[in-house]
């Protein structure tokens, strides 16, 4: 990862809270580590970034986040070979997607220096909360909310920009079910389903608990208007393989330019894979099954990676996959774990050194 020297303010903590930790029994998101990177936009400029130690953060109540919803995050993970090397996947980006979800929220845009220096330097604080071995990571969470106080309608003019990181293990253990949406929509056109935004996500937990009632863990997002067409599935992109051709949908202002996605669009044109980015419909699904050429459908993200769909469900009906040795999902997870781990050959130079 390329340096800038810009300056950062350091306060370590006094003693690491890491020898409390259980690395074995990690639940997604629930453990932060050591040190936290806050940065502040104020007077139309972006202060000098520092590390803390993880605390809380003092926040006006009237603060816009909590009032008119401008916050954005990012999603990152720091990976650890086997020779205890510390790797990033594609963080360029995440970086370049940020931003394109700053512009979109009417939120000043990161510094490029202050978000790579920023996290090069938490890193390093924190290398040993980053574990090695399969599905070992460590979770970074760069995110910007609002903090100016005042209830006024209208952009803030001062904001905090923040990294966390969280240690984790493999997300979305085994195979999920997913239920076709019928009726509730992830996001619009026109609208901002593109940017990481935090609304975006909260809009999906009612509908998404409804599935979950039925038995289902994620909902595959169908188009706002006609719902014909498959969008996206809970918080991955979504790929469906019928016979050997794989197809995932084109990225729109309802759909989120996923890195993981483009990495396995990458991967599957350069060797040969028979792959289409269009548009999809549900009926194209319900026919594939139907004849017995619906193969595989699996989820993609930076959280799983990839996350194999066992079953569906639409319209009252419950339809089940196949289950395929050497299937593409897994294919597609070994050759992106493989890069991620240096494991193998990164012929694309996605995987930079953290530090």
């Amino acid at each position: 990862m390329s340096r800038f020297n810009t300056p950062i303010s350091i306060e370590t903590v006094a003693a690491s809270k890491i020898d409390q930790v259980d690395f074995s029994n990690l639940a997604f998101g629930n453990i932060f580590s050591d040190h936290m990177l806050v940065c502040d936009f104020k007077n139309g400029a972006w202060e000098m970034p520092k590390i803390m130690p993880y605390q809380n953060i003092s926040i006006s109540p009237s603060a816009r986040v909590f009032h008119y919803g401008q916050a954005i995050f990012e999603g990152m993970k720091a990976y650890k070979d086997q020779e205890g090397a510390a790797w990033l996947f594609r963080p360029e980006e995440n970086f370049k997607r940020f931003n394109t979800s700053c512009v979109r929220m009417a939120m000043p845009e990161i510094r490029e220096d202050y978000f790579f220096d920023g996290l090069q330097e938490l890193l390093k604080l924190d290398q040993n909360w980053i574990k090695s071995g399969a599905g070992n990571s460590l979770y970074i969470r760069p995110f910007m909310i609002a903090s100016e106080a005042g209830v006024s309608a209208s952009p803030a003019t001062e904001y905090k920009f923040m990294i966390i990181c969280s240690p984790a293990q493999a997300y979305y253990g085994g195979q999920v079910r997913v239920k076709i949406a019928e009726k509730f929509s992830r996001a619009a056109p026109g609208g901002f389903g593109y940017a990481k935004a935090a609304g975006n996500y909260a809009g999906q937990f009612y509908p998404t608990k409804l599935a979950q009632e039925e038995g289902f863990q994620q909902l595959i997002w169908t188009d706002a208007k006609t719902h014909e067409y498959i969008e996206e599935a809970g918080v991955m992109n979504i790929f469906v393989r019928i016979g050997d051709t794989l197809i995932t949908g084109p990225t729109s202002d309802s759909i989120l330019d996923g890195v993981t996605r483009k990495s396995i669009i990458q991967i599957a044109e350069d060797q040969g894979y028979a792959i289409e980015v269009r548009p999809l419909k549900v009926q194209e699904i319900l026919d594939a099954q139907k004849d017995g050429s619906l193969k595989e459908m699996f989820g993609a993200g930076t959280a799983a990676v990839v996350s194999p769909i066992s079953g569906f469900g639409y319209q009252g009906e419950t339809y089940e996959l196949p289950s395929i040795e050497n299937s593409y999902a897994m294919q597609f997870k070994k050759k992106l774990n493989d890069i991620q781990y240096n494991q193998a050959a990164d012929p694309y130079g996605w995987r930079v050194a953290a530090w």
